[in-house]
């Protein structure tokens, strides 16, 4: 079946092409992110291979409909990025990786917390200049402190679990309770009292309506003094431009983002020739207690090999007729 792959890095050529060995599917590369200028590019091409900075909105997905295009493939399990209604309207099936490695992401959520907590990328950067001081590069012990966990599904409970490890309470918030996350002697609380109790605060819940900017100006007003926040989630749950002021003023203590709610324009490629025109993540790399790197959380072997292992069966399924087990809701 022919694809069009787009956003297509070095490592997404070389782990598609791995797992289309047997499946036998046409792929056509493409560097350029989808969007209404690029869409063209897809013509002839039965279904499209998206990321998630890829444009699948309305507009583009009119376009697809017009050259063909009968499925959209994201490698990523969320899908905010694609109209789902629109989709449905053109006649255009959706699927997404619904599981690949969740300790991926929690194992780096764990990372982050380390570096920013223990200055860590401080140190490396001093030890190579010949600075061994060590003011400036106090942390605290994780053991014994109270960890927030906001989206309890497979994700955050690993990130739990590897939490409580550390000797820390545990707390959690979703809609959905996880017994798993119970078991590990989390509780359940509001988001609320989650902020206020807790002295980290690490989101894995998706972004939807209901979530975008769970983390704002008012509720960074209620969380604990001095806390630290990671997000390896989605961008658009934290409302930057407050979180960067409350970093200002000391009452939130540390901040690690893999993701961005801004990312699309910078993420997945090499800027460093360039001026950087974004002002806000300008800022927020200026501080000593920040950490942002550039949406890697999931970037491990397994992880990515499941990834492309389940867009090709989902490709192959598609050709064949079959059902869609990795369907995303048609609205």
């Amino acid at each position: 079946m022919k694809t069009a792959v787009f956003s297509a890095r070095r490592y997404d050529k070389t782990m598609l092409v791995r797992a289309n060995a047997s499946a036998g599917h046409e792929l056509r590369f493409l560097e350029d992110r989808l969007s209404v200028a690029s869409a063209p590019l897809a013509a002839g091409c039965e279904a499209v291979c998206v990321f998630v900075n890829d444009t699948v909105d309305a507009e583009v997905l009119a376009i697809l409909a017009q050259q063909g295009t009968r499925l959209v493939a994201t490698r990523s399990t969320g899908y905010n990025q694609i109209d789902a209604a629109a989709a449905e309207r053109h006649g255009i099936a959706v699927v997404r990786v619904t599981d690949y490695s969740p300790y991926s992401v929690a194992e780096f959520a764990v990372g982050l917390l380390l570096a920013v907590n223990r200055k860590i990328a401080r140190a490396s950067v001093r030890t190579r200049e010949g600075n061994f001081d060590l003011d400036g590069l106090m942390g605290f012990d994780l053991h014994g402190k109270t960890v927030g966990v906001i989206g309890t599904g497979k994700i955050g409970t690993i990130f739990a679990r590897i939490m409580s490890g550390f000797g820390c309470t545990v707390v959690g918030y979703d809609r959905y309770p996880s017994a798993a996350f119970e078991a590990l002697g989390g509780r359940y609380v509001s988001v609320e009292e989650l902020l206020a109790c807790s002295d980290v605060v690490s989101l894995h819940c998706p972004l939807t309506d209901e979530t975008r900017h769970i983390v704002n100006a008012a509720s960074l007003a209620r969380a604990k003094r001095g806390s630290i926040l990671v997000n390896t989630s989605r961008g658009g749950l934290v409302d930057t431009e407050a979180a960067t002021e409350a970093l200002k003023t000391g009452q939130l203590g540390g901040l690690a983002i893999d993701v961005y709610e801004q990312e699309a324009n910078l993420f997945f490629q090499d800027l460093s020739s360039t001026i950087i025109c974004d002002d806000v993540i300008q800022r927020l790399v200026s501080f000593p207690n920040v950490i942002v790197t550039g949406h890697q959380a999931f970037f491990t072997e397994e992880a990515i090999g499941q990834i492309m292992q389940t867009t090709i069966d989902s490709i192959s399924a598609f050709e064949r007729g079959e059902a869609l087990v990795n369907r995303i809701p048609k609205s």
